[in-house]
C-alpha cells in the first residue's frame, strides 16, 4: 500500500484548477476516467484550505462542458455509422466503448429529449456518453451547452459535498484506509471476473446465433 500512498500524495500535490478542468474534460469524453476520482479529492483539498470550493466546482464544470462539446462535435459531423463503427473498433474497445453503450445512451436521449443532457449527467453509464446522441440528433448547440453545464454543475456540487464530508470524518476514516482499499480492491477484482464471464457468455451466444443463421444457407 506504500505505492498507493505515494501516488495519492503525488496526485493531491498536483491537483489544481487547471488539472481539475483537464481531468473533467477527459471524463466527459469517451475516455474511462470517472469524475468520482477528481471532484471529491479536489473538494477535500479545498476543505484543507489549499483550493476554493467554488473554484473546484466551476473549473470542474467548465472542463466537463468542454469534454462534452468534443463528443457532441465529433458525433455531429461524423454521423451515426462512423460513431458506431468506432465504438466497435479495437481502439473503441480500449476506451471501454461498445455498440451497446452508445445505443443505451442514444435510447436514453430519445426517451428524455433535450433534458437528457441535464438528467443524463446524473446517471451512471450514461453521463459521459449522453453528448454523443445529442450530436447525432444535431441538438441545438445553445440548449446543449445550457443543459450540460447545469447538469454537470449539479453533479459536481454533489461530489464536492461528499469530499467536504470525508474531510470532516478524516480522523475516523484514515485509521481504516488500508482495510477499505483491500475491500475495494477485492470488489473490483470480483467485478472484473463477473463482467468477463458475462461478456464471454454473450459472445458465445452471439457466435452460436450467427452459426445457426448460416446453417440453412450452407
Amino acid at each position: 500500500m506504500e505505492i498507493f500512498h505515494t501516488l495519492l500524495d503525488w496526485y493531491m500535490a498536483n491537483l489544481n484548477y487547471l488539472t481539475i478542468a483537464l481531468l473533467m474534460l477527459i471524463e466527459s469524453t469517451f475516455l474511462p476516467l470517472p469524475s468520482e476520482v477528481v471532484i471529491p479529492f479536489a473538494a477535500y483539498k479545498a476543505a484543507q484550505g489549499d483550493l476554493n470550493i467554488f473554484g473546484v466546482i466551476f473549473f470542474g464544470t467548465v472542463g466537463a462542458l468542454t469534454g462534452s462539446l468534443i463528443n457532441y462535435t465529433l458525433a455531429f459531423y461524423l454521423g451515426r455509422p462512423i460513431v458506431y463503427k468506432f465504438a466497435e473498433s479495437k481502439i473503441g474497445k480500449i476506451f471501454l466503448l461498445s455498440k451497446e453503450k452508445v445505443e443505451h445512451a442514444e435510447n436514453y436521449f430519445i426517451r428524455n429529449g433535450k433534458t437528457s443532457t441535464f438528467i443524463g449527467r446524473l446517471v451512471p453509464g450514461v453521463r459521459h456518453l449522453i453528448s454523443i446522441p445529442a450530436g447525432l440528433a444535431k441538438m441545438d448547440l445553445k440548449s446543449f451547452m445550457f443543459y450540460t453545464f447545469i447538469g454537470a454543475g449539479l453533479w459536481n456540487i454533489i461530489l464536492a459535498i461528499i469530499g467536504f464530508y470525508i474531510y470532516d470524518l478524516r480522523d475516523k476514516i484514515f485509521p481504516y484506509v488500508d482495510d477499505i482499499l483491500y475491500v475495494l480492491g477485492a470488489v473490483f477484482v470480483v467485478y472484473l471476473v463477473v463482467k468477463g464471464i458475462i461478456q464471454k457468455k454473450k459472445g458465445n451466444k452471439a457466435k452460436g446465433a450467427r452459426q445457426q443463421a448460416k446453417g440453412p444457407s450452407e
